[in-house]
């Protein structure tokens, strides 16, 4: 690979330019079951930056881990005759590597290729980790950017970690004392040792809540790996698909009512909620899953037809939720609407979708934040926000 139009560090700089402008690195794609997903909402994040304001370093990780140089081309980032793209298609070179260096001091970031001397690529002021699921959204990459110093978009280790493991996002939220619906969690240890009485206690928790109920995956996203089980047949099947993402699993009852979202977006005073959302039944769908959300793109209602008190009511739920998990940037909080018209806490994701058409950028341009103000103001804030503790 051509090194001539890789991005110049300061030293590299004529002296008579002006001081450069705060480089941010979009790294995207990842280990995880949701790397397409991170890589359409890349491509979303990458056109709306302000190139004006910024420089742009975008940084694949591909799916068994690299960290590689990619094309600045977010055209290429898009979902194509219903399949994701992959950081592998964009990587400038497969055998070159990105490195980041764990040095506070330092935020100097290396290209290496094979034999070849290092090529210095300038420093990074500021991370925008648009990744989804484990090994980006879990705090793994929270903590190596902690080590680093260099200041991040989103929440810090522990709300990431939390955000991402949903059998501790929800003892997080009863611990606030805000509502949760029924669950249980089979870890894998019970799994191992007698799959039997694992089985066993799901069916125990059938005879208390009743059928359908929903077998999770406890730490992955965009609804990889859920399965709706309408009976005792279908069983072993959903909990082998769920496994497939996370030997820990989350068994949940079917609470009836409305799907109903909020976002929730940090200001310089504190936490504020968007105008929320409804996710109406997806007819051609079991549920919500990956197909409805991403391939058939499912529409949500911006704004929820909620009366005033219901709004307000949701509002205060998505900070509370955002509060409880000690998040910072952003949060998206999804909620049940329930018969009895109360609100249950679903889940909270700490990045959500992030493309225009995703619902938390639709909520914020309803309440009157656009999409590309919305990049800015997560930039602007990651780069007030120092690393370590706060």
């Amino acid at each position: 690979m051509s090194t001539e139009n890789l991005p110049q560090s300061p030293e590299e700089q004529r002296p008579e330019q002006p001081l450069r402008k705060p480089r941010v690195a979009v790294v995207f794609g990842g280990r995880s079951s949701e790397h397409g997903i991170s890589m359409v909402t890349a491509g979303a994040v990458l056109s709306a930056v302000d190139r004006s304001q910024y420089e742009v370093l975008p940084i694949g990780i591909t799916s068994d881990g690299r960290w590689v140089l990619t094309a600045d081309e977010p055209e290429r980032m898009a979902i194509t005759d219903r399949r994701t793209p992959d950081v592998e298609q964009l990587a400038e070179s497969i055998e070159g590597q990105v490195t980041l260096s764990v040095d506070p001091g330092n935020r100097e970031v290396l290209y290496t290729e094979p034999g070849a001397v290092p090529k210095a690529l300038g420093e990074v002021d500021v991370v925008f980790p648009v990744l989804h699921g484990p090994y980006g959204e879990d705090g793994t990459i929270q903590g190596l950017l902690e080590l680093s110093g260099v200041p991040y978009v989103g929440s810090g280790v522990l709300a990431s970690a939390v955000g991402q493991d949903k059998e501790y996002m929800k003892r997080v939220f009863i611990s606030f004392g805000l509502p949760v619906g029924p669950y249980v969690v089979i870890r894998p240890r019970e799994w191992e040792l007698d799959a039997a009485a694992a089985r066993k206690k799901i069916v125990d928790f059938v005879g208390e809540h009743g059928w359908p109920l929903f077998i999770k995956p406890a730490r992955a996203g965009s609804s990889i790996g859920i399965t709706k089980v309408d009976d005792l047949s279908g069983l072993d099947e959903a909990i082998e698909e769920a496994q497939r993402h996370d030997p820990k699993i989350l068994v949940e009852a079917l609470l009836r009512g409305r799907e109903i979202e909020c976002g929730v977006l940090e200001f310089e005073d504190g936490p504020r909620a968007s105008v929320p959302a409804e996710i109406p039944p997806a007819q051609s769908h079991a549920f919500y899953d990956f197909e409805a959300k991403y391939i058939d793109s499912a529409e949500g209602i911006v704004p929820a037809p909620l009366t005033e008190a219901q709004t307000a009511e949701v509002q205060r739920l998505a900070v509370a939720a955002f509060d409880a998990v000690s998040c910072e940037g952003l949060v998206r909080a999804d909620f049940f609407l329930t018969e009895d018209g109360e609100f249950v806490i679903n889940e909270i994701n700490t990045m959500p979708g992030f493309t225009p058409i995703s619902m938390y950028p639709r909520m914020w341009q309803e309440s009157g934040v656009g999409y590309q103000e919305l990049v800015d103001r997560l930039i602007q804030a990651a780069l007030r926000r120092s690393t370590g503790l706060r």
